[in-house]
């Protein structure tokens, strides 16, 4: 039976790449394996696909009972298919914090390593077999670091990532820095979404003390785009805090180049949150916050009320 390899819902480059490495790692080895997405890529992750030459991975919503998975880029449950403890979790592989909830029908591999990015994760576990990987496989997980790490500029990023970036940009013969501008630009260009696919497009489910936030993320070198919306994406928060069934939700805009975030301040709960979690001055609907480039590492550790 094949293999179905997938991320985390609302995709981004990680888990829309992520799922293609291991896919044709698998089949390497002799596995049938296949991609899939739990919903539309960013328009990064788009990008990668067209540069690199791939179909779109089939959009599924749920999964079969027994259906044999491998899950990367999370373990958390509230990012995964509905039925995915009725599935057969056979790996996963991720970098991210341990959340708990998944149920496997036995043992499994289970592979979470503190660094940047998933798709170096699975360059090591590949070891010598990575020289294998076609050029198509090897710009996928070159696209997915260099996007993880916001061209090492996410305090995320190790020496590990670092090298792997290294080795695969020698091999495809690609200027590191003009080939992160043309990712970063594709990231930027949100100008067709709307208010509300922009407050969903990187956003991940977290809660603090008993209030239930949405963690949304815009990573941007153009962050004046987002942020001249700013009145009408405060204005869309209730609706989608509605609909998704959280108390509200956070909207941190990063600026890649000048490595800060601007996060919008809706009402009195999220300033209070700012000035409790980063130590902000709040002074309008708005805070820029210094050096904040991270949800996994600066964001979400630090969120308190």
């Amino acid at each position: 039976m094949t293999t179905l390899v997938f991320g985390h819902k609302s995709p981004d480059t990680d888990s829309t790449g992520s799922p293609l490495i291991w896919a044709w790692y698998l089949n390497h080895l002799g596995q049938s394996a296949e991609p899939r997405l739990l919903g539309e890529p960013n328009t990064e992750a788009a990008f990668v696909l067209k540069r690199w030459g791939f179909e779109m991975p089939q959009i599924i919503a749920d999964v079969d009972a027994d259906q044999p998975v491998v899950i990367v880029d999370t373990n958390n449950p509230a990012e995964l298919p509905d039925s995915i403890n009725s599935a057969d979790i056979q790996q996963i592989i991720d970098h991210h914090k341990l959340v708990g909830g998944l149920e496997t029908k036995g043992p499994i591999d289970i592979t979470i390593r503190p660094v940047a990015c998933t798709a170096t994760i699975m360059y090591d576990l590949m070891g010598d077999d990575a020289a294998k990987m076609p050029e198509n496989i090897k710009g996928a997980m070159l696209s997915c670091i260099l996007s993880d790490t916001l061209e090492f500029r996410s305090p995320t990023t190790t020496d590990t990532d670092r090298a792997v970036v290294a080795t695969l940009a020698a091999e495809l013969g690609l200027d590191v820095a003009a080939y992160a501008a043309e990712l970063f630009a594709a990231k930027s260009d949100v100008s067709a979404f709307s208010d509300a696919e922009l407050l969903r497009m990187d956003s991940k489910e977290y809660a603090v003390e008993g209030t239930k936030f949405r963690v949304s993320v815009l990573e941007t070198t153009a962050p004046e785009i987002p942020l001249d919306r700013k009145a009408s994406l405060i204005e869309a928060m209730t609706t989608v805090a509605e609909e998704d069934g959280v108390d509200q939700v956070l909207l941190f805009v990063v600026d890649i180049l000048r490595e800060e975030a601007t996060l919008l301040v809706p009402n009195d709960l999220v300033k209070t949150l700012a000035e409790k979690s980063f130590g902000a001055a709040v002074d309008g609907d708005a805070v820029v916050l210094p050096g904040i480039m991270s949800r996994k590492k600066q964001i979400i550790p630090n969120l308190t009320l």
